[in-house]
C-alpha cells in the first residue's frame, strides 16, 4: 500500500489541515459515547481522517433494525457487541490508528475514567440523562462536548466549549436547564429516524471534532444547527442568544455537577425474586399515558389497566414487559440487569 500517510493527501491539501494538522489529528484522542446511528458515522469519518485514538463506549448488541442507519454493521454482525463489531470494521478501514472498544454502560461511576486523556467528547447517545452527564464531564474536565441528536427527520448539532476563553460557549444546561419529563417526547424507537438526517448531524459532529483536534476553535460556529429534511427547514441558532444567564447555570456557572456526582439521573433497582427492575426517572411529573400508549403500540401489545399502562416489547429473542405508572416510574420485567432496563426505558419512554 506504500506510505500509510498517502491516504490523507486530499485532506492535507486543505489549508486548515496541511502536514502539521494531519500530525495533530494523529496525536488526537476522542471519546465517542454510543455507537448507534450517530456514533457509527462519527467513528467512520474520524477513523478515515486519521484521528490517532478513538475510544468507543457502548453496551448494546447489534439488532436487525439497526442496519437501516448504523453504517458500521452488516447482517453478519447481528448479535455481536456493538463496540467490538465497530472496532473490527474500523481497523479494516484504517490499521494505522488505535481503536479502543469498551462494552460498558456509561454512568457517573465510570465517566471520568472513560474520558481520561481525551481531547473531545462526541455524543452518540439517544437520551438526555446521558447528555447531561456528558455536559457535566465536559465542563469539569474542560474538554469540548460535541452534541448531536436525531428524531424522525429532524436533526440538531452543536459544540459546547467550556471555560472563559475567547471561543467559550454556554453549556448544554445553559440552553436546556432541565431534561424533558419522562414520556413527554418521542424517542427514535417510537417516532422512527431517517438515515440521511443521521448522516448530516454526525458529519457536522465529526467536522467540529476535527476543528477541536486541529486547535482551530475559531472555526466553530457557536451555534446550534436545527433542520428537518422532510419539512425542508434549516436554521442556526446562536448559543449565546438561546442560553440563559451563564452565572445562574448550575453546571458551568456554579460548577455543580449533579449528573456526574450521581445526585440526579434515573434510579434503577432490581426487584428481588421478580426478574424485574424498577426505573424511576430523573424528572418526575404526570405522564400522558394515552399518548405514550399510541407510541408504544408499534412495539407490541399495549393497553391501559386502570391508572397504569402495560406494554410488551422484544429485542432479538428476548421479550420484556413494561408496567408504567402515572408518575413516570416503570417496572421492566424480563431482566435483572440495571443497565439493560435503563436502556429499554430510555429507548421507549425517554429520559
Amino acid at each position: 500500500m506504500g506510505d500509510p500517510v498517502d491516504r490523507y493527501h486530499r485532506q492535507k491539501l486543505l489549508p486548515e489541515v496541511g502536514m502539521a494538522g494531519q500530525e495533530r489529528l494523529a496525536q488526537g484522542r476522542v471519546l465517542i459515547v454510543g455507537c448507534g446511528a450517530l456514533g457509527c458515522v462519527q467513528a467512520d469519518l474520524l477513523a478515515r481522517a486519521g484521528v490517532g485514538h478513538i475510544r468507543i463506549v457502548d453496551r448494546d448488541v447489534v439488532e436487525p433494525t439497526n442496519l437501516q442507519r448504523q453504517t458500521l454493521y452488516g447482517e453478519a454482525d447481528v448479535g455481536k457487541v456493538k463496540a467490538d463489531a465497530a472496532a473490527e470494521r474500523l481497523r479494516a478501514v484504517n490499521s494505522t490508528i488505535t481503536i479502543e472498544p469498551i462494552a460498558a454502560d456509561f454512568t457517573s461511576d465510570n465517566a471520568e475514567q472513560l474520558a481520561e486523556g481525551c481531547d473531545a467528547i462526541l455524543d452518540g447517545t439517544d437520551n438526555f440523562e446521558t447528555r447531561f452527564l456528558l455536559n457535566d464531564l465536559s465542563v469539569k474536565l474542560g474538554v469540548p462536548y460535541v452534541y448531536g441528536g436525531v428524531i424522525a427527520s429532524r436533526g440538531m448539532a452543536a459544540t459546547f466549549v467550556s471555560g472563559d476563553g475567547e471561543h467559550a460557549t454556554p453549556c448544554l444546561r445553559c440552553v436546556l436547564p432541565e431534561p424533558p419529563p419522562a414520556g413527554s417526547v418521542p424517542t427514535c424507537d417510537t417516532a422512527g429516524v431517517l438515515g440521511p438526517a443521521v448522516a448530516i448531524v454526525a458529519a457536522q459532529q465529526a467536522a467540529d471534532a476535527m476543528k477541536v483536534l486541529l486547535d482551530k476553535l475559531d472555526l466553530l460556529s457557536g451555534t446550534m444547527l436545527d433542520f428537518d429534511l422532510f419539512k425542508n427547514t434549516r436554521r442556526r441558532l446562536n448559543l449565546a442568544d438561546i442560553a440563559g444567564d451563564r452565572s445562574n447555570c448550575r453546571c458551568c456557572g456554579q460548577r455543580l455537577f449533579d449528573a456526574l456526582d450521581g445526585s440526579s439521573g434515573s434510579d434503577a433497582v432490581a426487584l428481588c425474586g421478580r426478574g424485574a427492575v424498577q426505573v424511576s426517572p430523573a424528572t418526575h411529573g404526570a405522564v400522558a399515558l394515552d399518548d405514550l400508549a399510541t407510541r408504544l403500540s408499534a412495539h407490541g401489545p399495549c393497553k391501559r389497566v386502570g391508572p397504569l399502562l402495560k406494554a410488551e416489547t422484544s429485542q432479538g429473542e428476548k421479550r420484556f414487559g413494561l408496567t408504567i405508572f402515572p408518575d413516570g416510574r416503570a417496572i421492566i420485567s424480563g431482566t435483572e440487569d440495571l443497565a439493560e432496563a435503563r436502556s429499554i426505558y430510555a429507548r421507549l419512554i425517554g429520559a
